[in-house]
């Protein structure tokens, strides 16, 4: 096997200097040395710390409602305005990012940690293990998530964050899984994991020792992918109102008051839907540039 020339100069270089270069300080090194992978996490952080640090400075709370201000644009007092009841743009903007990052990274995880465990068991055991698994996937994948998730919304009340997210995560594993599964049917027949097996090693420590971390690019830069995915389908049910439900708020929900008067006053639009784009926006760059950082031979790169 050989190394891709820009990782032998790197690792040379740091031959030289007397350091050995551990993969994940590569990585990260091809990460920030493309402007897309600094521009990405800049915004993303910069998002984090809006939605979550921006509620302490803010002078309104999003359940908070200014009977003095119907509809105002923004100004000293409404940064972002205020809406039909009231309430403040700014900290329900704010309060909607947090819902939209955190559903997106809990079904990130949770999604990814599936497609993981399910297509490595099934690529590794293979016979009526791997049978059962994919016909669980292939179940999945011909049922309606939307129409699933519509049905189930009523149990969607506040406060249940994490059902919703699992509930997400349940329709986004299916494809990598199988990606996985087919990965680790090659990882198998290596003779690191074939004397492993030759040794008595159990097959569960085999598969978290040496076959999931073969698999961690791929994994990672599907989970990155899947915050977007998760946003907007999150976005998406909230907007026609079987996502996240009052009191509480997210950029969907706002979204579809917004838009019934974005024409006269859009603010109460606007703002929610920058937000929406920025985000997935960043998270699509990081993924883009993760990709290229961990595979090279992609075609982004430096």
């Amino acid at each position: 096997m050989t190394l891709p020339e820009e990782e032998y100069a790197e690792i040379a270089a740091d031959a030289g200097s007397g350091r050995v270069p551990s993969r994940t300080r590569v990585v990260a090194a091809r990460f920030f040395g493309t402007r897309q992978g600094r521009l990405g996490f800049a915004l993303l952080a910069l998002l984090f710390l809006l939605a979550f640090a921006g509620p302490l400075v803010a002078p309104w709370s999003y359940t908070d409602m200014d009977f003095s201000a119907f509809m105002r644009p923004p100004s000293a007092s409404h940064w972002f305005g205020t809406l039909q009841t009231g309430s403040d743009v700014f900290a329900l903007t704010l309060r909607g990012a947090q819902k939209s990052l955190t559903v997106g990274l809990l079904v990130a995880v949770v999604s990814t940690a599936v497609a993981a465990v399910v297509g490595s068991f099934a690529g590794y055991f293979l016979g009526w293990t791997d049978r059962t698994l994919m016909w669980v996937a292939d179940l999945l994948l011909v049922l309606p998530a939307f129409l699933i998730l519509a049905i189930m919304s009523p149990l969607l009340a506040a406060g249940r964050l994490l059902l919703f997210a699992l509930m997400l995560a349940l329709f986004l594993w299916m494809v990598t899984s199988k990606i996985v599964r087919g990965m680790t049917k090659a990882i198998k027949e290596r003779e690191y994991v074939k004397a492993a097996r030759f040794m008595g090693v159990p097959p569960a420590r085999i598969i978290y020792r040496h076959v999931l971390p073969n698999l961690a690019s791929l994994l990672v830069v599907d989970a990155t992918l899947n915050v977007s995915a998760a946003i907007l389908t999150e976005t998406t049910l909230s907007y026609f109102g079987f996502g996240i439900q009052p009191p509480d708020v997210s950029l969907g929900a706002l979204i579809a008051d917004g838009s019934r008067t974005a024409l006269y006053a859009p603010w109460t639009f606007w703002f929610a839907a920058g937000v929406l784009v920025l985000a997935v926006l960043a998270v699509n760059l990081v993924g883009d540039s993760l990709r290229d950082a961990l595979d090279p031979g992609a075609g982004g790169g430096r």
